[in-house]
């Protein structure tokens, strides 16, 4: 990723399929996401909403919001079909909803630092043609 093109938006379901939206419609995807970023947004614990996940996905998905007649590229895209589920959770759960804004500072803002940190560390080792030798293994040299 060279920081100069827009990013591609998805959400999973519990089997790692990326749902996706943009201007054909509603897509799922087993393969093509291979780097991509992962942003965890269900905690471990939270035993109940990871049971019901995969509906709410699928059910959230085929909504007419998503036909792909009403694509947008800046107000309604894959951004904006990834929070506006978010948002149906939260709602569901009874918590409070979050902006756009909101959601990029707290989750896609750190993530994305760290992924541009590993980028750039990549791209400098190979300009400048370095490489990495594992250490020996501290067990053999005892």
């Amino acid at each position: 990723y060279d920081g100069k093109s827009d990013l591609h938006v998805g959400i999973t379901n519990s089997n790692g399929v990326v749902y996706n939206y943009n201007e054909e419609g509603i897509h799922r995807a087993e393969t093509g996401w291979e780097q991509c970023i992962s942003i965890p947004l269900v905690q471990p614990d939270m035993f109940g909403l990871l049971q019901q996940w995969d509906t709410l996905l699928e059910e959230f998905s085929v909504g007419e919001a998503w036909l792909a007649h009403r694509y947008e590229e800046h107000d309604h895209n894959c951004y904006t079909y990834a929070l506006a589920f978010i948002n149906s959770v939260l709602t569901a759960q009874g918590k409070q909803q979050m902006s756009k804004s909101e959601f990029t500072e707290k989750f896609v803002i750190p993530q994305t630092k760290k992924a541009s940190k590993y980028i750039t560390l990549h791209q400098e080792l190979a300009a400048n043609d370095f490489y990495i030798v594992p250490l020996p293994d501290q067990e053999k040299q005892c």
